[in-house]
């Protein structure tokens, strides 16, 4: 009896996608259909052949994996970014502010929650790239490594994430 488990021990799960409706009316006349089987990790694993955020994304070519590996550091290192940036400058105006504050918030929640999914992809690659740019980003942004150059110690426009 198959639990959905793939019994090699290579810590997947097997899933079979739902049937289409065309699929599932010959399903009930009796008649076979063909389901493909997709692999959805559930531990971590290395290698290029990773499906992140995007179905099909990067494939199985390896310049595309070292894209979606830029491409989840670049956005790890823009929350840092947005977290500790001063973009509203004047708040005069607490309408144009409130509004300003909740755009830069909803921006870097879901720049957070693209990462977070890229993650849960399970590949170590990802995993490390994702690290690596809040870690810088927090070295560049967040750390007092670079407060000599900045004026004063102004607080940024958003409160810090908390985990």
């Amino acid at each position: 009896m198959d639990h959905g488990m793939d019994g090699h021990g290579m810590g997947g799960m097997m899933m079979t996608p739902p049937p289409s409706s065309s699929s599932s009316s010959s399903m009930n006349m009796g008649g076979a259909s063909s389901h493909k089987k997709m692999m959805m990790h559930m531990t971590f694993y290395w290698g290029k052949d990773a499906l992140v955020l995007f179905n099909g994304w990067p494939g199985t070519h390896i310049s595309m994996y070292i894209l979606s590996l830029i491409f989840v550091f670049v956005l790890a290192f823009l929350v840092e970014w947005l977290s500790r940036s001063r973009i509203v400058k004047s708040r005069r105006n607490d309408v144009v502010s409130g509004l300003m504050l909740t755009l830069l918030h909803a921006l870097r929640m879901g720049l957070a929650y693209l990462v977070m999914l890229a993650v849960m992809s399970f590949n170590g690659g990802i995993f490390l790239v994702a690290v690596a740019g809040h870690a810088i980003g927090f070295f560049i942004f967040g750390s007092r490594v670079f407060e000599s150059g900045r004026k004063g110690s102004e607080d940024p426009d958003l409160p810090p994430m908390s985990c």
